[in-house]
C-alpha cells in the first residue's frame, strides 16, 4: 500500500513538471510512451525543450569576449535541391553563418593573439559549439574561435579554407564491390577512412601563442579516424570531411 502511494505521488509530481513548461524555441512531437528515469509517462502531446537565450529588446549590441565570436546562424533550407518542400522536422540544422562581432583575442602571457576572423566573413562551425542566442529577431551563435571549422565565401566546400588545426579531406570513394566480387548496395558499402588532403590549417597554439605547423600537407593521402569530424558533400557530388589534424592517424604512400 506504501510503495503505491508513493508511486502515485511522484507520478503527480511529474505530471505537474510537464504541464509547467512552457513554449520556447524547440518542440519535438512525441506519441507513446516516454520514460524518464523508472518513470514511464504514456501519451502526451508535447515536450517543450529551451534551445536559445532570448536576448530582451532593451540591449542593442552583443561584443564577445576574449576568444569568442558572435555568428548570425545561416536559415536552414526549407527545399530541397529539387523544389519539394521541407517540413520543419526534416530541415537539417545550419552549421555555418555569417560573423557579426568577434572579441579581442586571446592572451599568451605579454602576447596577445588575434581572433582568426573577421566581421562578415562566412564560416562554418563545429556541430555542438557554442550558446545559441535569439537577438533582434534573428538567432545568432556565440562559440570560440577554435569552434570554427574554417571560412567558406562561397558554396562549395571545396574552397573551404580551415583554421586552427583543422584539416578538409575529400574522402576516397566507397567500394563498390567485396572482395569476392559481390556488388555493394549503397546501404552496404562500407564509410571509408582514406581520403585526401585538400586544404590545412595554419596549425594550433603553443603556449606562448605561436602557430605549429601540421604534419600533414595538400596532396596527403592519409588515413583518419572513423567518426572524427564534419562531413560536407561537394559540389562535385563528392563527400568531404573537415577535422582536426590530431584525428588523422596516419599517411599513405
Amino acid at each position: 500500500m506504501a510503495s503505491t502511494q508513493i508511486t502515485a505521488s511522484i507520478s503527480a509530481r511529474n505530471m505537474a513538471l510537464f504541464e509547467g513548461l512552457r513554449p520556447s524555441v524547440v518542440q519535438f512531437p512525441c506519441v507513446g510512451h516516454v520514460k524518464i528515469g523508472n518513470l514511464t509517462q504514456r501519451s502526451f502531446k508535447g515536450m517543450v525543450v529551451k534551445a536559445a537565450t532570448v536576448v530582451a529588446p532593451k540591449y542593442t549590441a552583443i561584443k564577445p569576449l576574449a576568444d569568442r565570436v558572435l555568428v548570425k546562424i545561416k536559415e536552414a533550407e526549407e527545399k530541397t535541391e529539387g523544389g519539394i518542400l521541407l517540413p520543419s522536422t526534416a530541415q537539417t540544422k545550419p552549421q555555418g553563418g555569417e560573423v557579426v562581432a568577434i572579441g579581442e583575442g586571446k592572451t599568451f602571457g605579454k602576447s596577445k593573439v588575434d581572433i582568426s576572423v573577421k566581421s562578415g566573413e562566412q564560416v562554418v562551425y563545429s556541430k555542438y559549439a557554442g550558446t545559441e542566442v535569439e537577438f533582434n529577431g534573428t538567432k545568432h551563435l556565440i562559440l570560440k574561435d577554435d569552434d570554427i571549422v574554417g571560412i567558406l565565401n562561397s558554396d562549395d566546400v571545396k574552397d573551404l579554407k580551415p583554421l586552427n588545426d583543422r584539416v578538409l579531406i575529400k574522402v576516397a570513394e566507397a567500394e563498390e564491390k567485396t572482395a569476392g566480387g559481390l556488388l555493394l548496395t549503397e546501404a552496404t558499402k562500407e564509410k571509408p577512412s582514406v581520403g585526401t588532403v585538400i586544404a590545412v590549417g595554419p596549425g594550433p597554439l603553443d603556449e606562448e601563442g605561436n602557430r605549429k605547423a601540421l604534419s600533414v600537407t595538400p596532396g596527403n593521402n592519409v588515413l583518419y579516424s572513423k567518426y572524427a569530424g564534419t562531413d560536407f558533400k561537394g559540389k562535385d557530388g563528392s563527400d568531404y570531411i573537415a577535422l582536426r589534424a590530431s584525428d588523422v592517424i596516419a599517411i599513405l604512400s
